[in-house]
């Protein structure tokens, strides 16, 4: 089936638009029309599938249900929740302060926060589409990782002392089809198609450009970047390159969607894989708008170890994969 977006490009690139093969300008055009139509293709159906699976799930149960299990259990499952709930704006952070009106340990709560903007069904089948799967299953694992191990942190130092206010989260049903603090009925077959359809499109209008622009950079880094560059100049893997990747990545705000193409295509062209994954997931999972966002619930101090831990975390994920790859 994948080979059908290979003839397309090709068609496209060679039929239509006549460039001459083994030209830069060709091989960007063909790189740009391959992956956006192999990733679109692709998000559509896990998009579907995926928020079909959601409206199945109520908030309420959810938060009961890890209540009742051991702390380590619960790390891993709050992480794996995040991972599965990327794209709504009502999803993360109204979730977190569900779990914390609920009295859900600190630790808890912070490893769904941790793993939910970065790892989400589209990063990984636009991650396993630009540098495979092998690579991905050790994306998605880290991403896991990075948010059972963050519980673990947050409640070993108390952190729950360091909320700014107690949080109150009044009743709702949410875009996302889940509850924010109300019961809510789990809707009809039917009602469950409608919603993923709903959803597929809204999640479509919202991250399309990023897409767009993010394949549209790494076309030009496949097409116009010279083989052996970046490796030449910052293929060394040396320690600071990691660090480094995470400070510019914090500041640069961008969906994950859209960072992903270009981390694949610095990854082809030599770029250290660590490194690269580095900026990958703190571009994601650091930015400018959640901290103030999270300014409403968290005291600074706070949210300063938080930024502390997002750093300290994925510059050793980003060394380990170094000495790795």
């Amino acid at each position: 089936m994948l080979d059908a977006f290979t003839y397309l490009a090709d068609w496209f690139t060679f039929d239509i638009c006549r460039l001459a093969s083994g030209t830069r300008l060709a091989e960007a055009v063909h790189f740009f029309i391959e992956d956006t139509t192999k990733i679109f293709a692709l998000l559509a159906v896990m998009i579907y599938v995926i928020a079909f699976l959601r409206t199945g799930l109520d908030a309420n149960r959810i938060r009961a249900y890890l209540s009742g299990k051991s702390r380590f259990a619960c790390y891993f499952l709050a992480a794996a929740l995040g991972a599965v709930t990327p794209f709504c704006s009502c999803s993360s952070i109204p979730l977190f302060l569900g779990f914390t009106a609920a009295r859900i340990p600190i630790g808890i709560t912070m490893a769904f926060l941790i793993t939910s903007p970065s790892l989400n069904e589209a990063a990984v089948v636009m991650f396993g589409g630009s540098v495979g799967w092998g690579l991905t299953a050790v994306y998605v694992s880290l991403g896991i990782l990075s948010g059972v191990l963050g519980g673990m942190f947050f409640d070993a130092i108390r952190a729950d002392r360091m909320l700014a206010v107690d949080v109150v989260v009044k009743p709702q049903t949410c875009c996302c089809g889940c509850s924010c603090g109300a019961e809510a009925s789990v809707p009809s077959f039917r009602g469950r198609l409608a919603f993923a359809a709903a959803e597929t499109k809204d999640i479509f209008r919202r991250i399309w450009l990023w897409i767009f622009v993010g394949i549209a950079l790494g076309a030009g880094l496949h097409g116009f970047v010279p083989d052996g560059f970046i490796a030449a100049h910052l293929g060394s893997g040396e320690w600071w390159t990691v660090p480094a990747g995470v400070l510019i990545g914090i500041p640069t705000y961008a969906n994950v969607t859209s960072v992903i193409p270009i981390t694949g295509e610095l990854v082809n062209k030599g770029l250290p894989v660590g490194t690269a994954f580095a900026f990958m997931l703190s571009t994601a999972a650091a930015s400018v708008p959640e901290f103030v966002m999270l300014k409403k619930v968290m005291s600074a101090r706070l949210l300063a170890l938080f930024a502390a831990y997002l750093f300290v975390c994925f510059t050793v994920c980003g060394w380990i994969l170094n000495l790795i790859y």
